[in-house]
């Protein structure tokens, strides 16, 4: 199993609300695939970033939806995806045949 890194994870939370939003707490928990408590982690960067919004439905109940600002960062990561595709490396090092 190969370990994702924050960014990665980051951009896979704002992918899921760019399709769902808003969302519940486990909801994204297992659309992204990652524990509650670094979940929660997470949302706070992203709230505190202003690409992800708490929004409160009646007295306790809180969804994630991603924010404009949110939006555009994913877009400029899939066009920086798209411009440099990268690949990975055999598991051995050797660098890929060009």
């Amino acid at each position: 199993m190969v370990k994702r890194s924050k960014l990665e994870t980051y951009l896979s939370i704002l992918n899921t609300l760019a399709k769902h939003s808003p969302l519940k707490l486990t909801h994204i928990m297992y659309e992204v695939n990652v524990n509650c408590s670094m979940l929660k982690e997470y949302l706070v960067f992203l709230v505190k970033q202003d690409l992800v919004e708490e929004r409160t439905f009646g007295e306790r109940r809180v969804k994630y939806a991603i924010t404009q600002k949110g939006m555009n960062v994913l877009n400029y990561f899939k066009e920086l995806q798209c411009a440099l595709p990268i690949t990975e490396e055999p598991i051995d090092g050797a660098p890929l045949p060009l």
